[in-house]
């Protein structure tokens, strides 16, 4: 149903995304494209499509006269002053020619029809995927092509999506951050990669569920890794015993006497023939240890909190947004290191209390608050070059670029421009600022939603670690089970406690 034939992609400031590439999707696929952020998944959607503004592809893509649906991971700015029936419809005609469909998927996406009067730029985030999923659905293509479908969809809805894609016998190619969607549903990957410090290009193509894949990649790095120690370690000792040799050869020849001249011309010799095995050693080709992306390092350090310290007593009678009343008697208490997670359904105004919360900690002299927003711009748009930030903050530059290489960042990514960046690598840049201003109080919304699905992992391990206090917003169901001891359901009528 659609093919896809040596196609390489290159962007528009000549560097190369993506070369010779060739692929098929027939009903019933899942093709799946993973990556770390900036490797190119959007523009490869964009670029297959014909929509692309930033790069240019050679080769073939065949449609076969099949219609392709697109979800993209964000809402057009001219879309945004739209109301939400005019983003769906044309017209009034074709709301009634659908108005049976729509309310099916209505019921499906748990939305209510009055946001239809609402304009597309008063809705949550979630709202927002949740209007273009329903704009998708009712246009009924051949071909899904999703980019982030998950990001900031309430977890009912997220199990939701999964089922859909995995009974839906249209194939479909995604681009998702989710662990959980992608071991649930992919059924071929499609890895892109940068390697050489990202001067070169790479795509791994194969059929097979998200697990395996990532299994197999695991256990052959790590084979790698270990062949690449042990070849390093024998070396050093063919350096070292050739380097004593060498040594003593050279003793011989300062002190042999100058009436043996033929034993000084046989340790010449023998020092020539040392000097050629030295130069075909160091011209030996090692195993390299695998250079990859996703192999970044970060952790906190210095931070300590009591475990009874009261963190925040929090009370409000009424969250309102917007002048719509959201949630009544809202109360939330933490203390010490506790890891608190807060869940619910798309627009019930879990990012407005967050912000509330820390509009209360902030002034605290006894502890030291650090936000990660949702939309990262909100930090970092009064800043224009990457180090800048850091400057602000009066942090040491050594130690900004060291963090910065850890998380794989390249040297003109560490001097470059903030708007250059990717929200994955931006979301980086924020953390490594909380480890680096030593906060002990971390209020996270959607802390994992930009970040690859091979980085995931480590940034969980660096969070469950952390030995103060997380005040934390997401949908990420392995970064709520891993990192979170306590999870909070906000309703309407206030904070729920969940078990886990």
């Amino acid at each position: 149903m659609f093919e896809v034939k040596n196609v390489s992609i290159v962007l528009n400031n000549n560097r190369t995304l993506i070369n010779n590439l060739s692929f098929s999707l027939n009903k019933g696929d899942k093709l799946a494209i993973i990556g770390e952020e900036g490797n190119g998944k959007t523009t490869l959607l964009e670029a297959l499509l014909g929509i692309s503004k930033h790069a240019t592809l050679s080769g073939s893509v065949s449609y076969y006269n099949h219609s392709i649906g697109y979800l993209r991971q964000n809402i057009e700015k001219n879309d945004l002053h739209k109301t939400s029936f005019e983003y769906l419809f044309l017209n009034e005609d074709s709301y009634y020619e659908n108005i049976s469909k729509f309310y099916t998927y209505l019921n499906i996406l748990h939305m209510k029809d009055f946001f239809l009067e609402q304009t597309m730029d008063t809705l949550s985030g979630g709202e927002k995927v949740k209007v273009s999923i329903l704009k998708l659905l009712l246009e009924e293509k051949d071909i899904l092509f999703l980019d982030e479908p998950t990001n900031d969809l309430d977890i009912e809805t997220l199990e939701w999506l999964e089922k859909f894609i995995i009974s839906c016998d249209k194939p479909i190619l995604y681009v998702s951050h989710d662990e959980e969607l992608l071991a649930k549903t992919a059924n071929k990957i499609l890895h892109l990669e940068q390697i050489r410090h990202k001067t070169e290009c790479r795509h791994t193509l194969v059929t097979g569920d998200y697990d395996t894949y990532i299994k197999i990649r695991n256990d052959s790095l790590e084979r790698q890794t270990q062949m690449a120690r042990n070849e390093k370690r024998e070396f050093k000792k063919k350096q070292d015993r050739l380097q004593e040799v060498m040594q003593k050869v050279e003793w011989d020849q300062n002190h042999i006497s100058r009436k043996d001249p033929h034993g000084a011309k046989v340790l010449k010799k023998k020092m020539h023939s040392l000097k050629s095995q030295e130069k075909r050693l160091n011209d030996t080709e090692l195993i390299q240890i695998p250079d990859v992306e996703e192999n970044i390092f970060f952790f906190f350090e210095n931070i300590f909190l009591p475990k009874t310290k009261k963190i925040l007593d929090f009370s409000l009678d009424q969250l309102i947004v917007e002048n719509k009343l959201l949630v009544q008697n809202i109360h939330l208490e933490v203390i010490g290191n506790e890891h608190i997670c807060i869940v619910g359904k798309n627009g019930i105004g879990k990012t407005s209390l967050l912000l509330k919360i820390q509009k209360e900690l902030e002034t605290r002299k006894d502890i030291k608050v650090g936000y990660m927003p949702q939309y990262y711009d909100e930090v970092l748009k009064n800043y224009e070059m990457v180090l800048d930030f850091f400057n602000f903050y009066g942090i040491d530059q050594t130690k900004a670029r060291m963090y910065l290489g850890n998380m794989k960042f390249t040297k003109e990514e560490m001097t470059g421009k903030i708007s250059a960046l990717s929200n994955g690598s931006k979301a980086k840049l924020l953390f490594i600022y909380l480890v680096l201003a030593e906060v002990n109080v971390l209020l996270l919304d959607e802390p994992t939603r930009n970040v690859s699905p091979l980085s995931k992992p480590i940034i969980r391990e660096s969070l469950k670690k952390f030995s103060g206090t997380i005040i934390s917003i997401s949908h990420d169901r392995k970064y709520i089970n891993e990192v979170c001891d306590v999870v909070y359901e906000l309703t309407p009528y206030g904070l729920r406690k969940k078990i886990k």
